[in-house]
């Protein structure tokens, strides 16, 4: 690196290098210099001092308070020594000195050079006045490094031109909202193909949608393709210790929007600044981050005010949780949706990421964005890298196929636990029960099919696994169909009870995911037909974060419908247990044959298990509900 590259010292430091340097010679030079540039004279003892006194040696004296200074007599023209002594406590001195005709007087001030009274008069001054401009631009905010530097903006600006310009050609799966900001874009380019109309672009976008689905990149994105400054800034990094930081940088960024107009502001998880003022959150109204939020209100209405070309952006995956004032037409007037990508949008992504991975020639993207369903686009990324990481620990030339679907698995299911060894009666428990959830899913309506069952553990928990994928992405499911979902969650219980005639711990989770669907069923979805089409839960929507069992506490029941709630969860779940069993009595001989094969391969996948499923007896009549 040249010397022009290497970065430079803020002002401010070398202010402080320089100043704290005069202060060490200053230091230096009082403790040292008055040694050397005094006259030097020898330090005797009193008592020594006292005896010459005595002996009338001594011709003149100076005493001073902290040393006494005197002068022998001389031999002939030559003047005598001089000499010092420490004084001690002696009222009998002077009375001495004046019996043995001894010249004395208090001494006189110490002659100094210009030199020391520089040091004394001049530079401490210096130094004073040069300590207080070092702290005043700390403390002041005048330098990137001042204390009162938390009021400046930390937002992150994006020029045109730059190396990493991202435009909408980066940005896949999500059309829709591309579209709708392309007039966004349209706006900054050529606005006065809106104003002369008299149209009003909006001030503000807000993006929502669940996380990695592309917000942020979609965001960066309109920046890229309006070509004009972009600043980008997260919700959290507006709340500080110090009380009203937070709305001083908001006033700051918003200021330098203004001086760069055309441009756009992106503030990245709103949520953080902007919840709602009545959910309890604030205590009382004084609060930091309600003081933030109401300076970002007055900075969106000073723009919608102005004619200033300035457009807000911001992405939230709490839509739900922000404060209604912010919502309002003027300041967030337009919300766009960064939903997950269909079947379509799941291959324009993959196909972006692949370019920068070198793939084999048996490669299926629209196969591998059919067995992706919900992934979002982070979740894709995060595949194609995976699938490339595997592929190089195996030392291959290209990514394959193979290296794709091990990738998937491991998101999906966990890492292969293959150290953790079972001995023989926990894996054949473990066969009969992967076994027991594919031939009940086999038979079972939804779209679904069962792609492969493994016996070899992976993840925290799982001791194997049925993996089902669905042929075609679903936004609707049945009665029928979610009462099939049940059952083939019951499949590996119920096939350890036809086997074995006991049960094991090893369907825990599968027992709790039945029990949730059968009471959404009963709650959210009214398909109870003795409670009729009510629904028990608060409904919450826009909860793109999954927590909806949380965020939806049951409504105010009484005894007799919560009591009737828990039957009509429980009958579900026997129904579909008893479906279940009938399944496996009709193919116990199947059974049996999957299970012995899979305890000698360990895993049964492709045209293999599709083979072995296709004989799966269904029994005389399986009902679609019970």
């Amino acid at each position: 690196m040249s010397i022009k590259d290497k970065p430079q010292l803020p002002r401010s430091r070398q202010i402080a290098n320089i100043l704290f340097l005069v202060a060490g010679l200053f230091l230096v030079a009082n403790l040292f210099l008055p040694a050397f540039l005094g006259p030097q004279t020898q330090r005797v003892p009193y008592s020594i001092f006292i005896d010459q006194v005595q002996d009338g040696k001594v011709a003149q004296a100076y005493v001073g308070q902290d040393q006494i200074r005197y002068q022998l007599k001389g031999e002939g023209d030559q003047p005598g020594q001089v000499l010092s002594t420490t004084p001690i406590f002696d009222l009998d001195l002077p009375k001495r000195l004046e019996d043995k005709g001894v010249q004395f007087a208090a001494a006189p001030p110490a002659k100094g050079n210009w030199f020391t009274t520089l040091l004394g008069w001049v530079i401490p001054p210096l130094i004073f006045v040069g300590i207080l401009q070092f702290f005043a631009g700390r403390f002041g905010g005048g330098g990137p490094q001042g204390a009162l530097s938390f009021t400046k903006s930390k937002a992150k600006v994006y020029v045109e031109g730059e190396s990493t310009k991202i435009t909408f050609a980066d940005v896949a799966g999500v059309e829709e909202a591309k579209t709708e900001l392309v007039e966004i874009v349209d706006f900054l380019k050529t606005p006065q193909r809106f104003t002369n109309i008299g149209a009003r672009i909006p001030k503000g976008v807000l993006l929502v949608g669940p996380p990695g689905t592309g917000k942020t990149l979609l965001a960066k994105a309109v920046a890229g393709e309006a070509g004009v400054p972009f600043f980008s800034i997260s919700g959290s990094e507006f709340v500080e210790l110090f009380v009203g930081a937070g709305a001083a940088r908001v006033r700051d960024l918003f200021e330098q929007a203004k001086q760069k107009a055309p441009c756009i502001v992106f503030i990245d998880e709103l949520d953080a600044i902007g919840k709602s003022r009545a959910s309890g959150g604030f205590m009382g109204g004084n609060d930091e981050r309600e003081q933030t939020l109401n300076q970002l209100l007055t900075e969106m209405d000073g723009f919608a005010a102005s004619n200033t070309t300035v457009i807000v952006l911001a992405a939230t995956n709490r839509p739900e949780s922000l404060d209604p004032a912010l919502l309002r037409p003027g300041r967030f007037d337009r919300q766009v949706l960064v939903d997950r990508p269909d079947l379509s949008g799941r291959e324009a992504i993959l196909n972006i990421y692949a370019q920068k991975v070198k793939l084999g020639d048996d490669i299926d993207l629209h196969a591998l964005a059919a067995r992706t369903p919900g992934f979002a686009g982070a979740d894709l990324a995060n595949l194609v890298n995976e699938a490339a990481l595997l592929a190089a620990r195996a030392r291959h030339e290209t990514v394959s196929q193979a290296d794709f679907n091990e990738a998937i698995e491991r998101v999906v299911a966990g890492l292969e636990k293959k150290s953790r060894v079972l001995n023989e009666k926990e894996k054949k428990i473990v066969a009969y029960h992967e076994v027991g959830h594919a031939i009940v899913g086999a038979l079972m309506p939804g779209g679904s099919k069962v792609a492969k069952i493994s016996i070899v553990p992976r993840g925290m928990a799982a001791l194997g696994y049925t993996l089902q994928l669905p042929t075609e992405d679903r936004f609707l499911m049945d009665e029928g169909e979610l009462r099939g979902q049940i059952a083939t969650l019951l499949g590996g219980r119920s096939a350890e009870e036809v086997v074995f005639g006991s049960i094991t711990t090893g369907a825990a989770n599968d027992l709790q995911r039945a029990t949730d669907l059968a009471e959404r069923m009963v709650t959210t979805y009214g398909m109870s037909k003795v409670l009729g089409p009510l629904a028990y839960e608060k409904g919450q929507q826009n909860n793109f974060l999954g927590d909806g069992a949380m965020m939806n506490p049951r409504r105010m029941v009484s005894d007799e419908t919560a009591k009737a709630i828990d039957e009509e969860v429980k009958e579900i779940v026997e129904g579909a247990h008893q479906q279940a069993l009938d399944i496996l009595n009709n193919n116990r001989d199947l059974l049996e044959k999957i299970a012995q094969r899979i305890l000698d391969v360990e895993v049964i996948e492709g045209e293999e298990l599709q083979n072995l499923l296709t004989q799966v007896r269904s029994i005389e009549k399986v009902p679609a509900t019970v």
